[in-house]
């Protein structure tokens, strides 16, 4: 089993998650798959595909206190618009993310990932 983590190098939550991700993993024989989402940006097919993975509305996904979802008057924004603009503005999307099999997570806080990776 492999598990992929959504990772922002420069949050300090997110480095949490990947040590606690990659401590679980070595414990458990698993691979961890670490996607700098700024650097490698996701797909609007990938973030439908991560939402439904986390159960989740597009708004659930954006992080609305960034100064780019007032930029863009997110506010008002349907799902497709959501999704459109997480894929052109990467830095809106919540963090970290973890996802095992078809099971995903905000780990905010990183602590949810104790019960999610132990359940997984």
């Amino acid at each position: 089993m492999t598990i992929t983590i959504y990772h922002n190098r420069r949050c300090s939550k997110s480095h949490e998650a990947l040590e606690r991700v990659t401590h679980f993993a070595s414990l458990h024989h698993q691979e961890v798959n670490v996607v700098d989402y700024l650097d490698t940006p996701l797909n609007f097919t990938q973030l439908q595909a991560l939402q439904r993975q986390l159960g989740v509305s597009a708004r659930d996904l954006v992080r609305a206190n960034e100064e780019e979802y007032m930029t863009l008057r997110l506010d008002q924004a349907d799902e497709h618009a959501l999704l459109q603009a997480l894929a052109a503005t990467p830095k809106l999307l919540q963090r970290p993310i973890v996802v095992v099999d078809e099971k995903a997570i905000i780990a905010r806080p990183p602590e949810l990932l104790d019960t999610f990776l132990s359940a997984s």
